[in-house]
C-alpha cells in the first residue's frame, strides 16, 4: 500500500509540474522521478516477503495486483498532464495508462484461462517505470536548459504505448501456445 502512496505522490508532482515553470517544475519532476523507483522497491519487497517469507494469504494476490494497476494509472495519467507541449498530452497519458492496464489484463486473463503467467516485455511494469523515470529527469534538464517543455514526456508515453502493444501481442502469442499445447 505504501507503493500506492508513492505512486500518488509521483502523479501529483507530475500534474503540478504541468502547471509550473522553472525551478518549481524541475523540483516536481525530480520528486516524481524519485518516487517511482521507491514504488517499485515497495512492490519488490512485498513480493519477496510473501513468497520467500511464506507470508502469502488467500487474498494476497488482490493486494498485489490492484495497487499495481492503480499505481500505473496514477503515474501514467499524471505524466500526460505534465505535458505542456501539446494540447492532447492528457489523452496521451490516458492512452499509455490504458495500454498498461491491458498488458496486465492479458497476463492475468491468460493465467485465469489455464495458461502460465507471462511477464515478458518489452514494456512490462519495470520497463514502463524506467522509461518514465528517465523521461522525468530529462524533462527537468529540458526545463533547466530553456528548451520547449514536454517533448521528452511525449516521446516516453508514445514509447510506452508502442512497447505496451508489442508486449500484449507477445504475451497473447505465448498464452495461446500454452493453451493450445495443453
Amino acid at each position: 500500500m505504501l507503493g500506492l502512496v508513492l505512486a500518488a505522490l509521483a502523479a501529483v508532482c507530475l500534474i503540478f509540474a504541468g502547471r509550473s515553470q522553472g525551478e518549481t517544475r524541475i523540483v516536481l519532476l525530480v520528486v516524481a522521478a524519485a518516487a517511482m523507483p521507491l514504488r517499485l522497491l515497495c512492490n519488490m519487497l512485498d513480493g519477496m516477503l510473501a513468497v520467500e517469507g511464506g507470508l502469502t494469504t488467500p487474498s494476497g494476490e488482490l493486494y498485489n495486483e490492484l495497487p499495481d494497476r492503480l499505481a500505473d494509472l496514477l503515474i501514467l495519467v499524471g505524466a500526460g498532464y505534465a505535458i505542456v507541449a501539446l494540447p492532447w498530452g492528457p489523452e496521451l497519458g490516458w492512452a499509455a495508462a490504458t495500454t498498461a492496464l491491458l498488458t496486465a489484463y492479458v497476463r492475468t486473463l491468460g493465467a485465469a484461462a489455464g495458461g502460465s503467467q507471462h511477464f515478458v516485455g518489452p514494456m512490462a511494469k519495470p520497463r514502463r517505470m524506467h522509461v518514465l523515470i528517465a523521461a522525468c529527469l530529462l524533462s527537468a534538464v529540458e526545463t533547466a536548459m530553456g528548451w520547449q517543455e514536454g517533448w521528452v514526456l511525449v516521446v516516453a508515453l508514445i514509447l510506452i504505448i508502442a512497447g505496451g502493444t508489442v508486449t500484449m501481442l507477445r504475451r497473447l502469442r505465448r498464452i495461446v501456445a500454452d493453451l493450445e499445447a495443453a
